[in-house]
Parts: C-alpha cells; structure tokens; sequence
C-alpha cells in the first residue's frame, strides 16, 4: 500500500524512510505541517509488530503535534519520528548516530527531541551529526531537577494543571481525596504521581515494566492495579500515560471514571470515541492539549531562547483546557472536535 492511500496520511508535507545497514537503524520522519514553523516532535523508540504499525504511529503523532503547536501557541508544525526496535535491547550509539544524520537531511524543516524509548544520551548521539535535535542543553527549568534538556518534568506538570482543571469543571472540587488511576509510569507518568499525591490525591497505578509501579508504591503509597484492569476501576479520574489508543470500543464500556486526562499521545482510537464519552457523561482532556507542557519547553530552550514566561505559558493549559470544556457544553459538541475546529483554524489560515 502506498503512503499517499494510507488511512493515517492526512495531506502529511513529507513522509521519509531511512535504513542503515551498519547500524542496523530502521526508522520512519514523518512531518505533518509546517504553516505555523519548522516541525517539532520527539523521537519514539518501540517494538512495534511490523512497519505498517510504525507508519500509523508516526502519521498519527506527527498529525497529533501540529494540533499540540497551534494550541500551545507555538510557531512551530508538527513532525514525529520512530525507531523500529527494542529501546532496551537493540539500541546502540552507532543507531543514534546514524538518527542524527537522517534528521539533518530534512536541513531544519523537522526538530527532534526525546520520546519513548530515547533518553537525553541518545540526543546527544544525534546532536553530533546534526543541529536540529532539541532537548538537550537547557538554560532554565520548572522545577528543582538537573537541568539536562529533559522536557517530561514541563510535560507532567502541564498534565498536572490539566487534570486541576477537568477535576474542577466536572467535580467543582481540587484534588483532595480524588481517585486517579495513571496507566503508566515513564519519565512523565511518576512525575505526574507526584504532583498529585502533593495535591492530596488518591493514587491507583499500572505500568508493564514492574520496577516503575514498585517505585510508586513504596514512594509515594499508590496501589499497584494489573494492567489490563486500570481503566475499569472505580475511580474519578484515569491517567492514560503510556501508548496511544487506549480509549477505544472495547474499553469505554467499561470507564467508570467521568474524568481522562492524561499525558498518552492519541488516547482516543478514533475521533467518533470522543462524542461516546461526551454521550456517557465522562469529560476527556485533549491529549494534544493537555502534554503540550513538553513542546512548550523545548520551543523556549530551542526555539525562542527566552525564559520569559516558560511557567506561566504551561500553567495556562489550564484555563485552554476550561475553554474548550466550556465550548463543548454551549455547543454541544465533544471536546476532541472543539479543540480540533480551534487548532485547524489557526494553522490552516496561513
């Protein structure tokens, strides 16, 4: 099947294919849109079953990061990048190298940064063979950790502020005593527990990669829930942290949390599962919107070179968020679809 027939594709501006026979590196640039600025979007690293699953991936975040731009107000499009491999057990410098290079042919229209399966090391691999990997060095942060160019402290506190937010619009409560369940526990998912469970907030989790939910429990008192059953528990709010597509047919009978809001790219398995939670009386936060805290960071690291107003800026997904909300009771319309009208409008005028 060709690119231009797949299902995923959506007017994308440049889609690439890179193999290295030294390296081994078989990966996939996909760049969505670039009215707004140059493309930005991490690198992901998994094992994904086949190429065909890698090619849906990137089309669908890298379609996902021009909306997260035009939203986080932003000059940037959007742009994504993977790697076909065991992030654990296939990953060499010499891959991360030969990255480096395949981003530089696109000579700055695509940024990358850290995603999935890519660490902060792996960036600076790249950085060595090309000047669009972003991420790396940082003059400022949002919090008290080592300023190494990680944006996922910036992103779970932007998932952070958005979860305050839908818990107020739907509960007309903050977060003491409210019933999270976070399906994941990455870079981004603990740091998200750790707000919460500052904030007074009950803690359910699940990660496959065990160590990550002993963490959680023996530091911050989370119940360790299987799995397969976090999206069912009886809680107020779930967390999806982890790959995208959680929310699909087969798992929205079974919410009972009236709340989703979590930092997961592309949580819904289609746009139509967003009116079925609207119809089910469950309020869900825009992926794209709610984990913009991370694109926020780096376009003020990389892009910008300003720290002016880097908190402020992530801080405001909060009040984007009860716009949308609101929007979505006085139109009637699910949240997914308002945000989706509010983004096209701003990068497609260009």
């Amino acid at each position: 099947m060709s690119v231009l027939d797949h299902n995923e594709y959506n007017n994308h501006e440049h889609v690439a294919f890179f193999n290295d026979k030294y390296s081994g590196l078989q990966a996939i640039i996909a760049v969505h849109n670039t009215n707004l600025g140059p493309a930005l979007g991490g690198c992901r690293m998994w094992s994904y079953a086949n190429s065909e699953e890698a090619l849906t991936d990137v089309l669908r975040l890298s379609k996902g990061m021009t909306y997260k731009a035009a939203m986080a107000n932003v000059a940037l499009g959007g742009g994504k990048s993977v790697i076909l491999g065991d992030p654990r057990a296939a990953k060499t410098p010499a891959m991360m190298e030969a990255m480096g290079k395949f981003v530089d042919t696109f000579k700055g229209r695509y940024y990358t940064a850290e995603d999935s399966g890519i660490s902060v090391e792996d960036l600076q691999h790249m950085e060595k063979h090309s000047n669009y990997i972003a991420g790396i060095h940082s003059k400022y942060h949002i919090s008290e950790e080592k300023s190494d160019g990680n944006p996922s402290p910036a992103t779970a506190l932007g998932v952070f502020v958005g979860v305050k937010a839908a818990v107020a619009y739907q509960y007309n409560t903050d977060l003491r005593g409210v019933k999270v369940a976070i399906q994941g526990l990455g870079s981004v998912g603990i740091r998200l527990a750790r707000h919460l469970k500052n904030a007074g907030a009950e803690l359910f989790v699940a990660d496959v990669y065990k160590p990550n939910v002993t963490v959680a429990a023996e530091e911050l008192g989370a119940v360790i829930v299987d799995p397969q059953d976090i999206l069912t528990l009886d809680v107020d709010v779930i967390a999806p942290c982890a790959l995208g597509a959680t929310i699909n047919p087969t798992s929205l009978p079974n919410i009972k949390a009236k709340v989703i809001a979590g930092a997961a790219n592309n949580q819904l398995a289609n746009e139509g599962i967003g009116t079925e939670c609207r119809n089910r009386g469950i309020l869900y936060a825009p992926d794209y919107v709610i984990n913009a805290g991370g694109i926020i960071d780096i376009y003020h690291q990389k892009i910008e070179s300003s720290d002016r107003g880097l908190k402020s800026h992530i801080e405001n997904i909060g009040q984007t968020l009860t716009d949308i909300f609101k929007g979505s009771d006085e139109q009637d319309l699910a949240t997914n679809i308002v945000a989706n009208k509010i983004a096209e409008e701003r990068f497609l005028k260009k």
